[in-house]
């Protein structure tokens, strides 16, 4: 914040310092006792970490809460991570409305995962210590999340960011003795760090631009403050033009947050991250990871308020990648296939909100799809459990019978991301879309807004075609997994009940305010005006609320045909899918092999790097260079020493005199001559 009060306290250290404690103590267990806990003394100290942490969020929050909404800023410096000369960067934490939104989200539905977790992973009994390991990890992905959100400069933030990226790493590749698991965490980290590098580039073009006008800084209170200083600022592009500098720096960044939240190009990352367990999908599509890219795009929006060309570019990537990643989703049939692709989506949706300055909505939708997602993610590790690790929905079918309450808080999850109206989908949902309308100043935006309705309406119907094929029909199960399917334990259902709540009432703490002036209530927009200090430099949309009702209807409409289109397909007429598959084959096709284009990647960037990597810089430089070249000199030098210098070291000392005396006379004549 630039203006008003920063109040200090030191509770914000003890938010992310619970799991980190956590982590640190499985880790001292495994790494240097090389002793397994009991299970139940896991248990403890992982979820109790979380759950403190999630308590102590709600008391931080509480405190914000008591302090005028012109200075709702809490600030804890831990201590003075570098000082030189005029530039000073503090490890130090930041409380502000949108920190906290983000830090009760990520403690509140992790714990929920944490307590998931328990039942999920119970029947883990692998000599690796696979069970602690597996929530060492958890917790050490918790304190990276929050030191992501909670950081009070680019800094801070990006040692939480790099630490995500590495928990992803190890919790995509848990189970690392299959090939598989492995090859899709390598693959996160190695996507991961192509965005890094173009955050990283970002970071450093932003500091030496203030550094030039003398405010070296990366404290987002002060770069907010000085941002004027270089707003008019110009580069010359190496292909000729110029470019405005912080529009430059804003696509750098944004390059980052397309790594992070699974944007095109950059998302092919995210479904292979199935590989891992449920919880750990839950927790990557929910509650942490993929949103840090959304976070950072809003807590720099008064980078981006001026820079509109990396705006539109943000409000066209998340368009873009949210109708591509649906339409992929409608032809899946693994059920974390399906909800992987929705996830690219809807992360699409935050994106094109924030780049059409609808900062608020983007964050509102960031909310309540850690609510949904997490419930529908949860439910299918409910299913996959079932079903004894079956994933493939047409193996699937009348499961309603057989487990009836994860049928009910999974078709929850499903009306909230389709956006039955009531449900929090559904009202945030409508922000998103009213933002697009409204964004006058984003080349395009009534078409961004046609793919909005267009991705809204296959959203409801790949929702309920895997909720339909899940739940509904014949079991197409194997007859001896049939016979054992029942309901999970207790420490997997509560958590889905508690989320299913949350996925159907959530939106309506804060409704947009056209539903706040139909049920009579003034400010019914809550979370927009709390987050409002801080989202400041957001677009401003004024709809005329005739066009707001035609743009519900629009979106009600989108819910009624899509999941109306699905019933239609997959209850009332079932060979409907089959005869549309034989007719619309190399179609059919395109879509479930997810257009190729991993396989394009494969072979315009794996094999050739791995053809350099092998020819090139291991035969040529490594074998033929210095094995060859560099050692056989090394190896002429070994000769020389051995069969002919050794013999000067014959360890008589009239020998060494000689020799002395002969070098003295020989440099005397030298220097004579």
């Amino acid at each position: 914040m630039v203006n008003g009060d920063i109040h200090t306290s030191d509770l914000l250290r003890l938010i992310p310092l619970f799991p980190l404690m956590g982590a640190l103590i499985h880790g001292v267990m495994l790494g240097l006792a090389r002793r397994s806990m009991p299970r139940r003394g896991v248990i403890a100290i992982s979820c109790g970490a979380v759950i403190l942490s999630f308590l102590t969020s709600i008391l931080a929050v509480s405190e914000l809460l008591g302090h005028p909404a012109e200075s709702r800023a809490l600030v804890d410096e831990l201590f003075t991570w570098i000082g030189a000369g005029r530039f000073v960067a503090e490890a130090s934490l930041l409380l502000d409305p949108l920190s906290a939104v983000m830090i009760v989200v990520v403690t509140g539905v992790g714990s929920l995962i944490h307590v998931y977790s328990i039942g999920y992973m119970d029947d883990d009994h692998r000599d690796d210590s696979g069970f602690q390991r597996f929530f060492c990890y958890l917790n050490l992905f918790t304190f990276s999340m929050l030191m992501l959100v909670l950081g009070d400069n680019l800094l801070v933030l990006f040692l939480g960011w790099e630490g995500v990226g590495l928990c992803s790493y190890l919790l995509i590749g848990f189970w690392y003795s299959d090939e598989w698991n492995a090859y899709c965490g390598s693959k996160a980290f190695i996507v991961n760090r192509i965005g890094d590098f173009g955050f990283l580039i970002g970071i450093f073009l932003l500091f030496a631009a203030l550094a030039e006008v003398g405010h070296p800084t990366v404290a987002f209170g002060e770069i907010e403050a000085s941002i004027g200083l270089i707003s008019d600022r110009m580069v010359t592009m190496p292909w000729g033009g110029e470019w405005k500098l912080l529009t430059l720096i804003g696509l750098f960044f944004f390059v980052g947050a397309a790594g992070k939240s699974a944007q095109l190009p950059l998302y092919v990352w995210l479904p292979d991250a199935m590989a891992g367990p449920t919880p750990v999908s839950a927790l990557i599509h929910a509650a942490t990871m993929v949103t840090a890219g959304v976070y950072m795009v809003c807590r720099m929006n008064f980078l981006y308020a001026e820079a509109p060309g990396a705006s539109a570019v943000i409000a066209w990537t998340g368009g873009l990648t949210a109708l591509v990643a649906a339409t992929i989703a409608v032809a899946q049939t693994d059920i974390k296939k399906v909800l992987a692709y929705s996830t690219v989506s809807q992360l699409g949706y935050m994106f094109l909100a924030a780049g059409c300055g609808g900062y608020s909505a983007a964050i509102f939708h960031l909310g309540t799809h850690a609510f949904f997602k997490a419930l529908l993610f949860l439910g299918s590790g409910a299913v996959i459990l079932a079903m004894h690790h079956e994933q493939d929905t047409d193996k699937m079918g009348g499961l309603a019978r057989y487990i009836p309450k994860t049928h009910f808080v999974f078709g929850i999850g499903v009306l909230a991301i389709a956006g039955l109206p009531g449900f929090s989908g559904f009202f945030s949902k409508d922000e998103v879309l009213l933002s697009a309308f409204a964004a006058d100043h984003i080349p395009g935006h009534t078409l961004l807004y046609g793919i909005g309705i267009l991705t809204a309406v296959l959203t409801a119907f790949y929702m309920f075609r895997v909720h339909i094929r899940t739940f509904y029909g014949e079991c197409r199960a194997p007859a001896d997994v049939r016979s054992h399917i029942k309901e999970p334990a207790d420490t997997v259902l509560v958590p889905l009940y508690v989320l299913a709540v949350l996925s159907a009432v959530a939106g309506l703490l804060s409704p947009p305010q056209l539903w706040g002036d139909l049920m009579g209530i003034a400010n019914s927009n809550s979370l927009h005006h709390f987050l409002e200090p801080v989202l400041s430099h957001g677009a401003v949309h004024h709809v005329e609320h005739s066009t707001e009702w035609i743009l519900v209807a629009l979106a009600v409409s989108a819910f009624l045909i899509g999941g109306g289109l699905a019933y239609w397909m997959y209850m009332v007429n079932p060979g409907v899918p089959v005869r549309i598959r034989e007719s619309l084959s190399g179609l059919h096709r395109a879509v479930v092999n997810k257009y190729w284009v991993d396989e394009f990647y494969d072979a315009a960037l794996v094999k050739p790097l791995v053809v350099v990597s092998d020819r090139v810089l291991y035969r040529g430089v490594d074998v033929r260079g210095i094995d060859g070249i560099a050692n056989g000199g090394a190896a002429a030098v070994r000769a020389l020493a051995a069969r002919g210098l050794k013999y000067a070291q014959t360890g008589l000392t009239q020998s060494y005199l000689f020799f002395m005396i002969v070098g003295t006379l020989a440099m005397l004549g030298w220097m004579l001559g």
